[in-house]
């Protein structure tokens, strides 16, 4: 790692997060959040100044952190989805959606709370339009987008030295998003959607904004593509 500013990507080995991480790569040095060492590994090679944090989001603790003295951005990007109707899904689908939506995103950025102060940086929650609206067969998922939003407004509030962004994607040419259209019984049309490089082109804008700028609140949805 050099003096260059810092940043932390969660979900980082695929998708979403790994586009945000090859968006800030040109101009932070990079921690690669994941699980998956080898895809973080390979990332990390392709990135100058990057580096892997394997890690299960769920059980991290103060130990993972302890290296990092100052972050000037945190991008949470891990998360998961399961589908399903409310009287089929059961407790153990809403709290692992919880867990890794919304309580693994608490504790890591409480865990790098000093750092984040040192540096007066700046959080990311990639949210989802799902953060924003509700549809059958949802409930569990878009209940931790709205928990996660929540989560985002009030460490706004509670950190004013920190710029905290929720950026609120559409429907995006990702992993997650063909397993979506699996369900649906819809074939997965990637023309359709968001690509990953535009979302992370979205979120290196909000990060880049001036010093005055504090973008709390960011939408993206696929031009003529599908709302929700």
């Amino acid at each position: 790692m050099t003096d260059r500013p810092k940043a932390l990507v969660t979900g980082a080995s695929r998708g979403v997060g790994a586009a945000v991480a090859r968006a800030l790569a040109p101009t932070h040095d990079v921690l690669l959040g994941g699980r998956d060492e080898a895809a973080l590994a390979a990332l990390s090679a392709e990135l100058p100044g990057s580096r892997p944090w394997p890690v299960e989001l769920t059980r991290v603790t103060a130990a993972d952190v302890e290296d990092v003295g100052r972050l000037d951005v945190l991008v949470h990007s891990a998360g998961v989805s399961v589908l399903g109707r409310i009287a089929d899904t059961p407790a153990e689908v809403w709290l692992r959606t919880m867990e890794v939506n919304v309580v693994a995103v608490a504790e890591l950025t409480r865990l790098l709370l000093p750092a984040l102060r040192t540096a007066g940086g700046h959080v990311v929650c990639i949210n989802s339009g799902s953060g924003q609206r509700a549809n059958p067969d949802w409930a569990s998922y878009a209940a931790s987008k709205f928990a996660l939003k929540a989560f985002a407004d009030a460490l706004r509030l509670e950190e004013p030295a920190l710029r905290v962004t929720t950026v609120y994607p559409g429907r995006t040419a990702t992993d997650m998003q063909r397993g979506v259209r699996a369900y649906e019984g819809g074939e997965f049309e990637p023309e359709k959607y968001l690509k990953p490089e535009t979302v992370a082109r979205a979120v290196l804008a909000v990060v880049t904004a001036g010093p005055d700028a504090h973008l709390t609140e960011l939408t993206l949805r696929p031009r003529g593509g599908p709302v929700n």
